[in-house]
């Protein structure tokens, strides 16, 4: 496996780089593959670890996702800024753009795993992830994955977390309760058929609907690109559902609701995870009201971590966070739970204490990583109410 390492650091042009850090005057390996310079002294609060635990994120900072991985960034370099504020241990975070492409992503993974980084966060989007994955799985890289519920995302291999709760654990949930408050018997779904999450975010809807007893008068599908859905949207309005279930980015949520309440829809409309951003709100202004969301996190969440995160995101950044920058903040504490429980910044450490997370204090509540290593939190479903997502009553 190291051949193998120092094979893609020679066509990445960092060969000599990584010589140089494997033949330090201290011995110490800081390759983040075991041990040496990463490895420390105490546990928990008392751990102290002299070098800097170097973290990779392969968040979207442009293309299609975009605005989620901006929310990352921001909440990743919070979450960053207040760990290194703290005794003992310290974080050298490095955040690169995947472009919202899978190729861009494959090649942000593959310099992290050449360059010794010690963990990988990201990137944003499933079908992005599920192509760049297999890299950081063959070199042995942990992986935490942020924002990406489709199912099969830790199936990948054993170095993948993630911290995302799954379609599977928050759809039925919302669908339950969208069905119970509306007394819903007739709907229509739609769905972006082009990307894996919301591939992966329809088929949970259809499995809960099936469940719930509720008929589905017809499935409209749609491309991840597409921006007019008016057609669509008149052939959903003369089949006069009681409600519209959406699996979508959030550049398709916008117009979509936009046009949909233009179009004398008024019926609620109930949206996946790719619905949960505040720009759903600040765009599509009074129509996004009523639209129903499930959702991982809510910033009406009373816990002391989140209290905090809210307070400190608004001052540094001029506005409230979002999920996304929620679970890229949580990420962190994650990661620094990891690090601390053996003292050691290494590959291996990390992974080791990735899986021994249980009941941990976070702003997404209290979370535990299951045997699959997925994130195990309680969820929400939420509804926009005053240009704000509130809990659905």
């Amino acid at each position: 496996m190291r051949n193998n390492l120092f094979k893609m650091t020679a066509v990445a042009g960092a060969l000599a780089l990584t010589l140089t850090a494997c033949g330090s005057d201290d011995g110490g390996d800081t390759d983040g593959e075991g041990g040496g310079a990463l490895a420390g002294e105490g546990s928990g609060d008392t751990c102290v670890i002299e070098a800097e635990i170097p973290i990779g994120a392969a968040v979207s900072l442009t293309g299609a996702a975009a605005s989620y991985g901006e929310s990352q960034k921001n909440g990743l370099e919070l979450a960053a800024e207040h760990l290194n504020e703290r005794d003992g241990v310290t974080y050298a975070l490095t955040v690169e753009d995947d472009q919202t492409d899978p190729k861009q992503a494959i090649s942000v993974f593959e310099t992290f795993a050449g360059d010794g980084t010690s963990l990988i966060i990201g990137p944003t989007l499933s079908n992005t992830a599920f192509q760049a994955q297999p890299i950081a799985q063959e070199e042995s890289v942990p992986v935490l994955a942020i924002s990406n519920t489709a199912a099969g995302i830790t199936a990948q291999g054993d170095w993948i977390f993630r911290d995302s709760l799954t379609e599977g654990q928050v759809i039925p949930q919302t669908v339950a309760k969208a069905v119970e408050t509306y007394g819903l018997e007739n709907v229509i779904v739609m769905y972006s058929n082009d990307d894996a999450f919301t591939e992966s975010g329809y088929d949970v809807m259809a499995s809960s609907l099936e469940e719930e007893g509720i008929t589905v008068a017809d499935t409209l599908t749609f491309s991840k690109a597409d921006t007019d859905f008016r057609a669509l949207l008149t052939e959903a309005k003369a089949a006069n559902p009681d409600a519209i279930f959406v699996s979508g980015l959030i550049e398709a949520a916008i117009p979509l609701v936009t046009q949909a309440r233009e179009l004398g829809l008024d019926m609620p409309i109930i949206g996946g995870n790719g619905f949960n951003n505040p720009q759903l709100m600040a765009d599509a202004g009074d129509a996004a009201e009523g639209v129903v969301v499930g959702a991982a996190w809510n910033s009406a969440s009373d816990n002391p971590e989140n209290a905090d995160f809210l307070s400190s995101y608004e001052e540094k950044f001029g506005s409230g966070p979002d999920q996304f920058a929620a679970q890229a903040y949580a990420a962190m504490t994650i990661i620094d739970h990891a690090v601390r429980e053996g003292c050691d910044g290494s590959r291996e450490a990390i992974k080791a204490g990735l899986g021994n997370i249980t009941d941990l204090p976070t702003v997404l509540g209290s979370i535990s990583i299951n045997a699959d290593r997925d994130a195990e939190h309680d969820a929400v479903v939420q509804v926009v109410k005053d240009g704000k997502f509130t809990v659905l009553p």
